[in-house]
């Protein structure tokens, strides 16, 4: 008598399947805690955090010869093309002070960490699904470390700013210690969209195409290389309003009124507003990073 060996087994529903799971003791392998024990995990991961950012910078300019001088050799270069075509052949210098090369390195630099955390927060988790599937760890230790990344960027890069300004005549005084609070809201702003950005970039890959359109687009309206109160003088105040409200060109108007002596005064509100979008950054990009905690690596 012979024996079908290829009889098909029997298919177990998701219930049944859960059932026998349950009854010989078995859990999920990745399970999303709940957001207060999350945030604990998020802690008790902060060295392995600090770490993996350092370990990332180390090799991220590894086969450069000029290593990371090239993450202000950049932004320098953008502030040449910028003043040579928005400060000298369009002369658009109306209402940025008497210091144009100051005003616009502070703006290049200033919104290149924000522009930076955003673009390698969105791959940060896709970029890593090899450590993602080998590893149990909070998965917004990644977009965390991206952010931190360049955040040890931006204090070389500050360095360069505030050489620059003292190089063109600024002169130094208590209201620069105002810089230190501006970034500070402003790291915390990059964090949140680092997060946010990074729970899109593992759902979609095709974002990748999108986001440096999308964050040139912004670049040019958080008023790098001009005044927005100049430019948007006869406009419409809800567009005035709209501009001067976006979180790029808030933090860079508070690093500028900290470093430009000749600058315009700063209304009051433009501080609020910063704590304001760095909250709501954070809050927002946390809880949208955590709600796919236990999908990120899944085929």
């Amino acid at each position: 008598m012979s024996v079908a060996l290829d009889t098909p087994a029997a298919r177990l529903s998701s219930d049944e399947a859960g059932e026998l799971a349950a009854r010989h003791g078995l859990t999920p392998a990745v399970q999303r805690p709940p957001l207060p024990e999350y945030l604990r995990q998020l802690w008790g991961r902060r060295h392995f955090t600090v770490a993996y950012a350092r370990a990332r910078l180390t090799a991220l300019y590894a086969t450069a010869r000029l290593g990371q001088i090239w993450h202000v050799l950049t932004p320098l270069f953008n502030v040449a093309v910028y003043w040579l075509i928005f400060g000298y052949l369009l002369d658009k210098k109306a209402g940025t002070g008497d210091n144009y090369i100051a005003f616009l390195s502070v703006g290049m630099f200033v919104f290149t960490y924000s522009r930076e955390s955003i673009a390698t927060g969105t791959w940060s988790i896709s970029n890593r699904i090899e450590l993602v599937r080998a590893m149990h760890f909070p998965r917004a230790c990644l977009p965390i470390a991206s952010t931190l990344v360049q955040l040890q960027q931006l204090v070389l890069s500050m360095g360069i700013v505030i050489s620059i300004c003292l190089a063109t005549g600024e002169p130094f005084g208590a209201r620069w210690l105002l810089l230190v609070p501006a970034l500070a809201l402003q790291t915390v702003f990059n964090l949140g969209c680092g997060m946010l950005m990074a729970r899109i970039g593992a759902r979609n890959h095709d974002i990748g195409e999108l986001v440096p359109f999308l964050l040139r687009t912004w670049m040019y309206t958080c008023g790098v290389f001009y005044s927005i109160a100049k430019v948007t003088g006869h406009a419409p105040r809800i567009i005035r309003l709209l501009l001067e409200s976006n979180p790029g060109a808030i933090y860079i108007e508070l690093a500028r009124h900290a470093l430009l002596d000749g600058y315009a005064q700063l209304t009051p509100h433009v501080w609020i507003l910063a704590a304001v979008w760095a909250a709501v950054a954070l809050v927002t990009g946390l809880v949208v990073c955590w709600q796919a905690e236990d999908k990120y690596g899944r085929g």
